[in-house]
């Protein structure tokens, strides 16, 4: 895999993201006294990765006709909390696709440690070129992800080409409204890796030119405002647990970026949306 300047940028970006598959065990043994015997619901309460929460995976495996013994590509799957819960509670069998190697290990761990390495297989790759045959998923997921891919086209033909016909593609994303200016489209890359944000118009655009038919698009920017600044308020949080006494302030940008996303959201420059397709 070629490392451009936009997946250098991306990869770096969640290396240094306050999140982490650490910190999260870190809780959840304080919570329990020991990381013996977890399962994956052990986690949904810090399934904090994407907007709206286990009810948000609820919707895109609806959207795309997930059932038990589904074959599910989970796109740009991080630490794979999307992915163990299709897994655990739809029956799916998953293929959990990351290009960060620290997230794709820390998925890795987390799986064996849930239990779910036979059901959850964890595949470092670039989604716009996937290591992966034709034909081979009934469903193609993704969650706040796609922002980080640089060549859309070729992201939405790969997903194309390993659907299934008759398989489905869903997923949400960022999108940008009227008032998205270049300045804070700068801003937005340079602290959150969004490579490119994408209009509704711009994403049905790219979904059909792929090939997928039934297209759908919903908005879901009031939605997703609230779950924002409570995001925020997380951060805040996770900033001052990681500040050291001698004052280091680790995610000190990352905040500041994150205070500007809310402003966006909240004053109708950038919002919410959820797609899904047929191949």
């Amino acid at each position: 895999m070629t490392a451009t300047p936009d997946l250098t940028h991306v990869l770096a970006f969640y290396d240094r993201h306050p999140i982490s598959a650490g910190q999260i065990l870190a809780k959840v043994a304080a919570e329990r006294g020991s990381l013996e015997g977890l399962t994956p619901a052990d986690f949904y309460p810090h399934d904090q990765d994407h907007y709206g929460g286990l009810a948000a995976n609820d919707v895109l495996h609806a959207r795309a006709h997930v059932n038990e013994g589904s074959r599910v590509l989970d796109l740009c799957a991080g630490l794979a909390w999307p992915a163990r819960y299709c897994a655990a509670e739809r029956g799916a069998q998953v293929t959990a696709l990351e290009l960060n190697p620290g997230r794709a290990a820390g998925a890795a761990r987390l799986n064996a440690l849930t239990g779910m390495a036979g059901r959850v297989r964890v595949v470092r790759g670039d989604a716009q070129a996937l290591p992966l045959t034709d034909a081979s998923f009934e469903a193609v997921l993704g969650q706040e992800a796609f922002l980080h891919i640089s060549d859309k086209p070729a992201l939405f033909a790969e997903a194309f080409r390993v659907l299934a016909p008759g398989g489905r593609i869903a997923f949400t994303d960022w999108i940008a409204k009227p008032g998205l200016s270049d300045a804070d489209r700068a801003a937005l890359r340079d602290g959150i890796a969004a490579i490119g944000i994408e209009t509704t118009e711009s994403y049905r655009a790219l979904v059909g030119s792929a090939g997928f038919t039934e297209i759908e698009a919903e908005d879901l920017s009031a939605e997703w405002e609230p779950i924002l600044r409570q995001r925020l308020a997380m951060y805040e949080r996770l900033r001052e647990e990681a500040r050291d006494p001698g004052g280091k302030d680790p995610h000190a940008g990352y905040v500041a970026v994150y205070r500007h996303f809310v402003d966006l959201v909240s004053g109708g420059a950038l919002g919410g949306g959820r797609f899904s397709a047929s191949r």
